[in-house]
């Protein structure tokens, strides 16, 4: 009988993202409420961390933590701290903290990297004072400025091994006109850098190996 290789102590670290009964959807939430459960001595839920349920729930609690979080910010500060591009970024950062795009250094450099792209294409195609193409529709320069921001993103997110799949979302919004100032992308360039903050506390304290910045692994 073939032995199977995630038994092999080399390929732990790969078993993370399997589907198997200690992670039955894949990805790493349930070893995050198992952490969390034992950091806050909640031991007579331990043995359902693993519980779709379970996960379903911490999902829901959390990413309305998340977003709450931005809103409150932007409530206080009357600056825009809510943009699409951030809930899919949540979800990784909790789902598979430990890959690579979750990473506090691929998630921080794939948004400015997606949100230069952006204002770049718009620079280019003469769209910087054009209002949305939400509201105004969509012409052949819209196209070229959408096109070019998203192939940009995509090359230098390779080219510079930091890939956050999230940041293909900021540079559409950037080159759509829905962010078109500078000062509008450094909020949220300060909105990403709050929610990997989150991420990192969150992870550490339910004793996942969350990085300080770059991946721990680059295979």
């Amino acid at each position: 009988m073939d032995r199977d290789p995630r038994s092999d102590g080399t390929h732990r670290r790969s078993a993370r993202f399997v589907i198997d009964r200690r992670h039955p959807i894949g990805g790493e939430i349930s070893d995050i409420l198992l952490g969390l459960f034992h950091r806050f001595q909640l031991t007579e839920l331990t043995r359902y961390h693993s519980s779709t349920v379970v996960m379903a729930t911490f999902s829901l609690i959390n990413g309305f933590l998340s977003i709450a979080l931005m809103a409150a910010v932007a409530l206080v500060t009357r600056a825009p701290f809510i943009f699409p591009s951030l809930g899919p970024t949540a979800f990784l950062l909790f789902y598979t903290p430990t890959a690579p795009p979750a990473s506090p250094r691929n998630t921080i450099v794939g948004h400015l990297i997606g949100a230069l792209a952006g204002w770049l294409s718009l620079l280019i195609f003469g769209l910087t004072a054009a209002p949305p193409a939400l509201s105004a529709g969509v012409d052949w320069p819209r196209v070229g400025a959408a096109a070019l921001s998203l192939a940009a993103t995509s090359f230098f997110m390779v080219l510079l091994r930091v890939p956050h799949p999230p940041a293909g979302a900021t540079t559409l919004i950037v080159s759509l006109g829905l962010l078109r100032q500078p000062w509008e992308l450094g909020i949220l360039m300060v909105a990403v850098v709050l929610l990997t903050g989150q991420a990192f506390v969150i992870n550490r304290l339910a004793g996942i190996d969350y990085p300080p910045w770059g991946p721990r692994s680059e295979t």
